[in-house]
């Protein structure tokens, strides 16, 4: 017999005081603004007021993955999991994830507040508006695609080249007949034709930018950085020159401020922005790590995809912004997704997985396990100790959990089976273990570049050291939008591949821990206000499309008004 679904998991828990969840951590009552039942925001003044903490006392843990199917791994659940069963051992704990957006919500993937007993709460909250945080990135975003395009029409005084405007609009919501648009037909009043386009709002440079701001100052300034186009002189166009950035702060105001829930179990969870995993950090925000840190004995914090990304970032970007370290990585592994890597199956999200895949095969396991193997070692290359948890599904065997056991044993790692999602906090006490255990280790903490290595340089050491590639090739119009950027003052950045989540590679179809290939650049753009640059290696869809039968036909009001459908 199956286990209710999460929306009636949710429903049926009993929400614990706002200012007592805040308390766990030590955060008094006047920091907390009221957003609704089981929401608050936490004002960042909690971070300089006297007699508040200001250093760091948590242990830090980034919660990564294998290489995902397409239907995802559950790190947020393992993260949700894994908190309540730390709490359960006598830990002081908090969680740091992304806020869900509503495009997948609505989409195949269904919401992300973790899944059966690992839940954040009120899920339908979490996964449906929340505080308003993305409808302000979104506003703040099309306010300054709307200024340039006012720009344009007045004259164009900047002397911008409208075929090299970078700045699209974005929204929340899935809409693939936005991807590529026509604006400003009809009447003279009406704007300057050009072509441009809408992204999801996760994929706003806004979003990242928030999520790495350490301050409503920092933000501001980020903001004045924005590159919007270029002139037809080659000079960048800010969002400072068009004059947008103080009206975009003050719809930001208070959406820099990050969102406390709880989980099922009462342990504190800070919940703020979400950027996109692909061509972005996937990383949660700076100020909700640095407001749990100082405040628990032990932080989790979720990085989106495989630690070839959401990690690799955390890592060389996020900490950098942070000067946070962490002292573990949690990674998170399924039977299905080694199979998977094993080259013998195909997982389609909507579709059920299919038989062969579910039956007992440690062989088939085993075949995948060299991707697995990899993640390992790219979080050893941080110098950080990994800790091995397989998200047991109803539908795995011991046989097959032993596989994941025996390397982690191989390569002197810690192993824990976890079955939170069926037993909560209980269920994930043997990961809990593990992980203190390994928090007693001394961790030697190192970047894979330094910042004043050359972009190409720190381009190339992410794809040798990182994913395993031989080399990269250039295209002639990346290696030339490469020494624009160190000419413009870009070169002290970090650097972000923008690439798929399928593969360790740049290719969907090169499973396991693929050698023998080089990394392709085709284009590089600059995130100047999010302070990174960013090399696109293949074609990445920053406007999801919905599929035949979305979540949204499936998700209603019941006639006494409650929320039916949601996942």
């Amino acid at each position: 017999m199956g286990i209710p679904s999460d929306l009636e998991i949710a429903t049926a828990a009993s929400l614990r005081p706002m200012p007592e969840i805040a308390g766990r951590l030590g955060l008094p009552e006047e920091f907390l603004e009221p957003h609704g039942k089981g929401v608050a925001k936490i004002d960042l003044g909690c971070l300089t007021a006297p007699g508040q903490p200001t250093e760091q006392r948590a242990k830090y843990v980034v919660v990564t993955a294998v290489t995902p199917t397409p239907l995802g791994e559950g790190k947020t659940t393992t993260s949700v999991g894994l908190a309540d069963g730390l709490a359960r051992l006598g830990k002081n704990v908090a969680v740091t994830l992304r806020q869900p957006s509503m495009g997948p919500t609505f989409g195949i993937k269904g919401g992300a507040a973790g899944g059966g007993y690992s839940q954040i709460i009120p899920m339908d909250k979490l996964n449906l508006h929340l505080t308003g945080d993305f409808h302000a990135i979104t506003a703040a975003h099309n306010l300054l695609a709307a200024m340039l395009d006012n720009h344009l029409h007045h004259g164009n005084a900047l002397d911008i080249d409208p075929r090299n405007i970078t700045w699209r609009r974005v929204l929340d919501v899935n809409d693939r007949s936005l991807r590529n648009i026509v604006l400003g037909l009809g009447a003279r009043v009406d704007g300057v034709p050009r072509q441009t386009g809408f992204d999801i709002t996760a994929a706003s440079e806004i979003m990242v930018l928030l999520s790495l701001s350490s301050s409503l100052a920092d933000l501001k300034q980020r903001l004045r950085r924005i590159v919007v186009g270029y002139t037809f002189a080659g000079r960048p166009v800010t969002a400072d020159d068009l004059g947008a950035a103080g009206a975009m702060a003050v719809i930001l105001k208070d959406a820099i401020n990050p969102n406390l829930l709880q989980t099922l179990e009462g342990t504190p969870a800070l919940i703020h922005c979400g950027p996109f995993g692909n061509i972005a950090t996937g990383n949660s925000s700076v100020v909700a790590d640095l407001v749990a840190t100082r405040r628990a004995d032990i932080v989790l914090t979720e990085a989106g995809f495989g630690a070839d990304m959401g990690a690799e970032r955390f890592m060389n970007v996020k900490c950098r912004v942070s000067g946070l370290r962490p002292d573990a990585a949690v990674i998170v592994v399924t039977v299905r997704a080694l199979k998977m890597h094993s080259g013998r199956f195909k997982i389609v999200p909507g579709k059920p997985l299919p038989e062969e895949l579910l039956a007992e095969n440690p062989g088939h396991v085993k075949a995948g396990i060299a991707n697995l193997r990899k993640h390992i070692q790219i979080i050893e290359r941080f110098g950080v100790w990994p800790v091995v948890a397989i998200n047991a599904f109803p539908q795995d065997h011991a046989s097959e959990h032993q596989v994941i056991r025996d390397l982690c044993a191989e390569m002197g790692v810690k192993c824990a089976v976890s079955y939170h999602v069926v037993d909560g906090g209980a269920g994930a006490e043997e990961l809990a273990k593990a992980l203190i255990d390994a928090l007693e280790h001394q961790t030697h903490f190192r970047y894979t570049y330094e910042s004043d290595t050359p972009l190409l340089a720190k381009i190339e050491a992410v794809a040798r050291d990182i994913y395993g590639a031989d080399g990269v090739d250039i295209a002639p119009a990346a290696a030339r939008e490469l020494a624009a950027y160190e000419k413009l003052g870009f070169g002290g950045f970090p650097v972000v591949i923008a690439k798929t989540h399928l593969s360790i590679s740049h290719d969907p179809a090169l499973h396991g821990a693929p050698t023998g290939w080089r990394l392709p650049v085709r284009e590089v753009r600059a995130a100047a206000g999010a302070g990174y640059v960013y090399a696109i290696c293949g074609d990445m869809r920053t406007m999801p499309g919905f599929a035949k039968s979305p979540n949204a036909e499936r998700i209603d009001l019941s006639p006494e008004g409650e929320i039916i459908g949601l996942s």
